[in-house]
């Protein structure tokens, strides 16, 4: 049975290898893969994820190979992101209660929602892209929240890599303001691999040191008493799945997040990794 996959991939630069991997993996199984930016501008890549000599500082070492870097520039330079999904367009936004005549406004907002429940019924899965754009563009994206929530009432796999997990930490029904991450196990960027300076984006001339948020102590409380975050730090990979949620830490992890969303959808996996 054909499957379809939503990828989120933010404007202000992706990690080549975070995109490639799991998407090699769809390709391999013939599945429909429908790309999605914030404004429905084309992603483009990190400089330093298509380059096999940049040394990751706080690893010291290039996280890169030839290929990967080889892969990465090709599907640059081919046309798979030329025409993503605006989700600005297509994502309501809840309106602001100063806003004049809030209640139908927010009457028609919730009818909306409806329809984006109708939308993502015809997709299977959706993954958040990670690398530092994420950052910028799509963590405390309201859109990107709904669609996450969509996808989880709807029962698919929602998937996120490296910055990209903190989309499933901050997004959040407006009841109860719980991460839907909560009693759940996850993965992402551990505060080991943060870099302290040089932190880079796309599209703007902002370069800060450190990221504005250690990831790892936003999962940590968002996923709360009877969850947890696994760093794995010291290990060569670290993916997670707890059905619904799989969650790749960062770049190595990239193409195993891509296999275990395949397992998920095919084999029926529910846990991996913890």
């Amino acid at each position: 049975m054909s499957r379809k996959i939503l990828v989120i991939v933010s404007e202000h630069g992706y990690w080549a290898e975070e995109l490639i991997g799991p998407v090699s993996k769809f390709d391999e199984r013939g599945y429909e893969v429908i790309f999605a930016t914030p404004t429905g501008k084309r992603a483009h890549a990190l400089p330093p994820s298509l380059d096999a000599n940049y040394i990751d500082p706080p690893l010291g070492r290039s996280v890169t190979t030839e290929e990967n870097a080889r892969l990465g520039r090709e599907f640059e330079q081919s046309s798979r992101l030329d025409s993503p999904l605006d989700i600005e367009a297509w994502v309501p936004e809840r309106p602001y209660t100063s806003e004049a005549g809030y209640l139908p406004k927010l009457e028609q907002y919730h009818r909306d929602l409806d329809k984006l429940d109708a939308d993502v019924a015809g997709y299977d899965a959706i993954l958040i892209v990670g690398g530092s754009g994420p950052i910028a563009d799509l963590a405390n994206n309201e859109r990107v929240h709904a669609l996450i929530l969509a996808f989880r009432k709807a029962g698919k796999v929602v998937a996120a890599e490296c910055y990209g997990v903190a989309c499933l930490a901050f997004a959040r029904d407006w009841g109860d303001r719980r991460s839907i991450i909560w009693g759940k196990h996850v993965t992402g960027h551990c505060k080991e691999y943060d870099y302290k300076d040089g932190t880079g984006f796309l599209g703007t001339d902002f370069n800060m040191g450190p990221p504005p948020y250690p990831l790892e102590y936003i999962l940590r409380d968002a996923t709360g008493p009877r969850g947890a975050y696994h760093g794995n730090f010291g290990k060569p990979v670290s993916v997670i799945v707890d059905f619904p949620f799989v969650t790749g830490r960062s770049t190595p992890d990239s193409y195993l997040t891509g296999q275990k969303i395949v397992e998920v959808l095919e084999d029926g996996l529910t846990r991996y990794g913890w």
